[in-house]
């Protein structure tokens, strides 16, 4: 498993920025094989967690149409800056409390 981590500097967010998120997110896990995803923004930090069983599905999202379109986007309105990372997982628990 691996995960990708996504921290933003957020310039600005507009209506369009939630469909296209949500659209982002729709399709990541419906054709790419994302199991999961997780974000949360305070102030303007943004950090977006998605998890992916391989890095080929990674790599296969990060050249899409749509995503490509969305990072262009993203760099003209809505980004100051950002970061990707990319971490495979090599342990994994849970504790229910």
């Amino acid at each position: 498993m691996f995960v990708v981590i996504f921290r933003a500097k957020v310039r600005s967010v507009d209506s369009e920025y939630s469909k296209v998120a949500a659209r982002l997110r729709e399709l990541a896990m419906g054709q790419f094989g994302c199991v999961d995803f997780q974000a949360i923004t305070e102030g303007n930090n943004e950090i977006a967690l998605s998890y992916w069983p391989n890095e080929a599905s990674i790599l296969e999202w990060k050249s899409h149409s749509e995503h490509v379109l969305a990072q262009q986007l993203g760099r003209e309105r809505w980004y100051e800056s950002y970061s990707v990372q990319v971490a495979e997982i090599i342990h994994e628990y849970h504790v229910a409390c």
